[in-house]
């Protein structure tokens, strides 16, 4: 649009991205969030000492701060967004609800006001209905009279000021009020300065979809085709697409046009998302109204073609939106993977430094791959911000199409030097329930009751992953030989502690001409043994792999089977005796062993386990916010013994037995490693 940019950073962010794309850029102060990006009278100086006339906040932080707002329309500064009254009565969770009401728009049932401290909530919480009317859900909206003034467990207790999962519990019962209202008060505050939190009736299975709206200073107000963020953890979105599969055109009408009616009855102005409830018969419910562009916002933009930041511009440039209602349809399908900085099987984050980091790319020539990120090859993934890496988006003319993009780019997609969470979204994403389309809030804790533990491989991928192990050994460790001899090696396949060693191959290389054509023989568990695989059970494959690059693209044929697979999977890096390769976004070692060593392995004792029930270890680098024992102190299994903050989640960690404490190695504001020995235990006496 030809306007230059300033970017301000705090100290951790002096090398990130947007600092090095902007035509200026100005420190606003340390990484703590309160002395930088939350410091009002820092962003005032970058202002002025640039000249800058407008300020578009982003996603987080102070895009939703309507003191912020009206401190620059004092200063007579432009804010990229809605104005300061708008935002204060919509961007308030407990005041927009309220708002929403009388806005005819449908409501959760809740307590209406702040809560003051955990026995207000507790007498909220502990007011139950009857058992009969407390498993029903929204389909009985006949009920919101009777839970407005008795909510009963489960509840859920959220920021008024928050957003992006933080300051959110759910509890069900009065001790995880207590609990809970600890937690998300202190989240709130220190993501958003405000530590207010309301409580609402928690809602059991229900879809998460929202209404991106975009309205100027003419009374013009327009809704855009929805967005389905179902697939959450921790009450903070994983995965997003647009359209849903589960709205039909009279439903989605209608929940635009409340949507539009909330948003006239405020005078809202810029882009805004109203996010909905919507149960299995397509009944919705006001959740909350985010009043600021949505980190999910690319999605749209492919579905509509609209550049959402560009129309906050121009509205905030007093000029009038260019289409009309009629003008803005569905064009296809779009879904959105937010990649983290996260240990998947724990949810926890990961820290460190990008020491190799390829995006991934459209595979068509076409702009169906987008990639959203603030970090390059090199980067720090620090403990103070959120662990977002990238928001990894494909486009597609079908849902299938959008799918099937965004496999072959999360397969792409290289990022050494932290764990990230790509093996879940993969498996998410490859799923038969998410092609289906029949998910809810609920799917991770349903798919994964005992949580991701990486995955799961049937005959036909262990048979691919095998081919391409097969494929490599002969391109990495063979290229020497004389081609053609049909000499043989033997690979024993010890691919991770999930998948049992139940293959043996001898592999035939016929030439060394790229493509590389393998043939793979598999014979059994142990050598020269049948098993349930089919012996001389054979694969070829057409592979191209450069050697200085971490992709192998592979064609995968089963000589016994019709069909071929096209297969993305990444070398990771060499081990004693074989190689870590990464595939369906899963890692798996590969042993590469003669007849001599396999047999000498069988003899092999497995280094035992370390005994960690009488310590507390810290779960994820970060911060001591506050230490509940002291030593001497006899503690119960269950008890609280410490909380750890990390990029603005925390952390209650609790012991696990019953114990002595023996000895504490940690003070309230401390930083701490991961695996850090925080609290030690000793036996109680009998």
């Amino acid at each position: 649009m030809g306007i230059k940019t300033v970017a301000i950073y705090s100290d951790a962010d002096a090398r990130s991205l947007h600092v090095q794309m902007a035509d200026e850029a100005v420190n606003v102060g340390p990484a703590p969030t309160s002395q930088s990006y939350l410091n009002i009278s820092n962003i005032l100086k970058a202002i002025e000492s640039t000249g800058a006339q407008a300020v578009h906040p982003g996603y987080g932080f102070l895009s939703e701060n309507s003191a912020f707002v009206k401190t620059l329309s004092e200063a007579g500064i432009v804010f990229i967004g809605p104005g300061e009254s708008a935002m204060a009565d919509l961007g308030d969770k407990i005041q927009s609800k309220i708002i929403a009401k009388n806005s005819g728009v449908n409501t959760i049932p809740g307590f209406d006001g702040v809560i003051k401290d955990t026995n207000h909530a507790l007498e909220i919480g502990i007011h139950h209905i009857p058992t009969c009317y407390a498993l029903l859900t929204f389909t009985l909206i006949i009920l919101n009279f009777i839970l407005a003034q008795s909510v009963g467990y489960p509840v859920m207790l959220k920021a008024s000021a928050g957003g992006g999962g933080k300051g959110m519990r759910i509890a069900w019962n009065d001790q995880e009020v207590i609990d809970g209202f600890k937690i998300a008060s202190q989240e709130s505050l220190s993501s958003f300065g405000d530590d207010r939190i309301l409580i609402e009736k928690y809602i059991d299975n229900p879809r998460h979809i929202e209404i991106q709206l975009i309205a100027d200073r003419f009374g013009n107000a327009l809704y855009l085709p929805e967005r389905e963020c179902s697939i959450q953890r921790r009450n903070q979105k994983v995965i997003e697409e647009a359209p849903s599969v589960h709205l039909d055109p009279p439903t989605r009408k209608a929940m635009g046009e409340q949507a539009v009616a909330l948003a006239k009855h405020v005078g809202y102005v810029s882009a805004g998302t109203v996010e909905f409830l919507v149960d299995s018969q397509r009944n919705f419910y006001f959740l909350e109204m985010n009043t600021r562009l949505q980190v999910e916002h690319p999605i749209t933009e492919f579905i509509t073609g609209l550049d959402l930041v560009e129309q906050m511009i121009r509205i905030a440039a007093n000029q009038k939106l260019a289409f009309t209602q009629d003008d803005l349809k569905i064009n296809g399908w779009a879904i959105e993977s937010r990649v983290y900085a996260e240990d998947p099987e724990k949810y926890l984050p990961s820290i460190g430094y990008l020491n190799k980091y390829i995006e991934p790319v459209s595979q068509t020539g076409k702009n169906d791959v987008r990639c959203d990120s603030g970090i390059v090859e090199g980067s720090e993934i620090s403990i103070y911000y959120d662990p977002l890496i990238c928001k990894l988006s494909t486009y597609g003319e079908t849902r299938d199409d959008a799918i099937e993009k965004m496999l072959k780019a999360l397969d792409s997609y290289v990022i050494k030097g932290v764990t990230h969470n790509i093996p879940l979204l993969r498996d998410v994403i490859g799923s038969k329930r998410f092609r289906s389309g029949k998910i809810s809030t609920k799917f991770l804790a349903e798919e994964y009751p005992g949580g991701f533990k990486g995955v799961a491989l049937n005959d036909k991928s262990l048979h691919e992953l095998v081919s391409i192990a097969a494929f490599v050994y002969a391109k990495r460790d063979l290229r020497n030989w004389k081609w053609g001899t049909g000499k043989e090696a033997l690979l024993k396949g010890a691919l991770n502690e999930r998948v049992p060693n139940k293959w043996n191959l001898y592999v035939t290389v016929s030439k060394e001409i790229p493509p590389v054509n393998v043939t793979i023989e598999r014979k059994g568990k142990d050598l020269h043994e049948e098993d349930e695989f089919q012996n001389g059970q054979t694969s070829t494959i057409r592979a191209q792999w450069p050697l200085e690059s971490p992709l192998i693209n592979a064609y995968v044929h089963d000589n016994n089977h019709d069909g071929e697979s096209v297969i993305t999977t990444q070398y990771l890096d060499a081990l004693p005796l074989g190689f870590r390769l990464q595939y369906l976004g899963s890692k798996f070692e590969v042993s590469v062993l003669n007849e001599r060593q396999y047999e000498l392995s069988k003899h092999m004792i497995e280094k035992p386990k370390p005994d960690l029930s009488k310590v507390i270890l810290s779960p994820m680098p970060g911060s001591v916010v506050s230490l509940a024992v002291k030593v001497g102190d006899l503690v119960n299994e269950g008890a609280e013994i410490a909380v750890v903050e990390a990029m603005k989640m925390q952390n209650v960690l609790r012991a696990a037995r019953v114990g002595k404490v023996k000895k504490v190695y940690i003070k309230p504001g401390e930083a701490v490693a991961a695996d850090e020995v925080l609290v030690e235990f000793e036996d109680v006496d009998n």
